[in-house]
């Protein structure tokens, strides 16, 4: 006969660990258009909802790059809400309505970040 070969125990799951979720006392530039919280903590992410370039509920004029310019700043504006600035973001997820206008939103969202450059998808 064979002999039974032990199967190793079962490893018990390990509970859900809670992460405190701290938002922004007070938001710092454009009232959120919807009900979410433009910037919070967790733990050690910061999470930032999207930024625009809004100023006072309008779009800025002067085209992408006064667009992209303002949101860098409105973002800045997020970060220092939770204690962090533009050298701790470490990824983007940009959005244009015109790939024509890459170069000009390129230059002011180097602009922007200065020798910062997190991953970016545009």
């Amino acid at each position: 006969m064979a002999a039974k070969k032990k199967s190793a125990p079962k490893k018990k799951a390990k509970p859900a660990r809670k992460v405190a979720k701290k938002a922004a006392a007070k938001s710092p530039g454009a009232k959120p258009l919807g009900p979410y919280t433009p910037a919070v903590r967790a733990g050690d992410w910061i999470i930032v909802s999207g930024q625009l370039g809004v100023q006072d509920g309008k779009i800025v004029s002067g085209g992408v790059a006064a667009q992209t310019t303002k949101a860098v700043e409105n973002l800045k504006a997020q970060l220092a809400s939770v204690g962090a600035n533009i050298n701790d973001v470490k990824k983007t997820l940009c959005f244009l309505t015109d790939m024509d206008t890459f170069a000009t939103f390129n230059t002011a969202y180097v602009a922007g970040f200065g020798n910062s450059r997190p991953a970016r998808s545009t």
